[in-house]
């Protein structure tokens, strides 16, 4: 006689990852390129570039406002879109194929993810407004925080509030300061939201020209507190997380063109009465190349859906995505110079933009191998 078992439950299987764009991805795609290739050729960026102030005002009003890409991560009930990071990864893809100097990744990930931390139930709370300025655009609004800090890493230390929110201390590593009408500011008694007008604005001399860096100083700068010190620190945890996730695309996005661009110039440069890329052994670097990009995009994606779906895997598929999609911006920017040969090597050439915001990105929220070493931990395979 056999005993009867008791039935195990197994465990639900894992949502699937959708890596495929939507329809409403691909006309959101549409808008963002039309407006790039009308306000941010090459050429005007080269410009913009040699100025103390990068970015475009005539760029950043269609993108925030007209297209709304501002608000994408914003409530449609605080004036959003309530569109979610898959979207905003769209845009970011299409601003790294631009290297466009605007302060999206600054204002429109970060810093509303850091306000979408706080309270904003009702618009007594002080986030709240915030939030509708920066979706409907008329605000940027700056993460007073180091460009390097990454996800997963300790926070800096924060800044001294001597009373009432009177804030005193300084950041270094600053991106898009100068393009801020307000500082997210960490302090000691939690999150305020200080005027970049009050704060003392130190340019620093960065590698990518399109992302300014900047020191900020507070000399009992006014502040208005938006949240408790536990919350903030949860807060800015958290906005680390969606923009190392975000950033990945902004990578594939530079890949993308470099590997477009090279294999258009190589298919009109000739020598020996032979196109350039009819040669075997670059044929066999692009189709490297081709393949770290297809792949590329498939981390970036898997990113970016698993922040949209609020997965629990979130944390390590953004990690995986960073630790690779970093190194193949790099790999993709140092190949369109070398095979462009003297002309990519020249200012002339947008080529230079991309491997300086490649570079950059490499290191901005967390170089790839402190993502690999948040893999391996997630895995739980301890570095030897």
């Amino acid at each position: 006689m056999t005993t009867p078992t008791t039935p195990t439950t197994l465990p639900a299987p894992p949502a699937p990852v959708d890596l495929l764009y939507s329809e409403a991805e691909e006309e959101l795609r549409t808008a963002v390129r039309s407006l790039l290739d009308a306000r941010c050729t090459p050429a005007a960026v080269l410009a913009r570039i040699e100025t103390d102030r990068p970015h475009d005002p005539a760029l950043w009003r269609p993108l925030a406002a007209g297209i709304g890409a501002a608000g994408l991560l914003v409530p449609e009930k605080l004036g959003g879109q309530g569109a979610s990071h898959r979207e905003a990864a769209v845009v970011l893809e299409e601003l790294g194929r631009a290297v466009a100097p605007a302060p999206y990744l600054t204002s429109a990930v970060l810093a509303t993810e850091i306000l979408l931390g706080c309270d904003t139930d009702t618009d007594t709370d002080a986030a709240a407004p915030l939030l509708r300025e920066l979706a409907s655009g008329r605000q940027v609004c700056v993460p007073a925080v180091p460009l390097t800090l990454a996800p997963g890493a300790p926070l800096p230390a924060a800044l001294h509030d001597s009373g009432g929110g009177t804030l005193t201390g300084t950041v270094t590593s600053v991106a898009d300061a100068v393009a801020a009408d307000v500082l997210l500011v960490l302090a000691d008694t939690g999150l305020y939201a200080v005027p970049a007008a009050s704060a003392g604005l130190t340019a620093q001399v960065p590698l990518d020209l399109t992302r300014p860096l900047a020191t900020v100083s507070f000399d009992a700068a006014a502040g208005t507190r938006l949240a408790d010190p536990a919350t903030a620190r949860a807060a800015v945890a958290g906005a680390l997380l969606s923009g190392a996730g975000l950033l990945a695309s902004e990578q594939l996005g530079i890949a993308e063109w470099c590997l477009t661009e090279t294999v258009g110039y190589l298919r009109v440069r000739h020598q020996f009465n032979r196109p350039v890329g009819s040669f075997q052994a670059l044929k066999h670097r692009l189709a490297r190349l081709w393949l770290d990009v297809a792949s590329a995009r498939a981390a970036a994606r898997a990113a970016a859906d698993a922040l949209a779906t609020q997965s629990p895997d979130a944390p390590l598929t953004v990690a995986v995505a960073q630790a690779y999609c970093s190194g193949v911006a790099v790999r993709a920017a140092e190949e369109c110079v070398q095979l462009h040969g003297g002309i990519g090597m020249t200012w002339e050439h947008p080529a230079h933009l991309y491997l300086k915001r490649a570079k950059a990105d490499s290191l901005a929220l967390g170089t790839a191998g402190h993502h690999r070493g948040l893999v391996a931990d997630f895995a739980e395979l301890p570095a030897p």
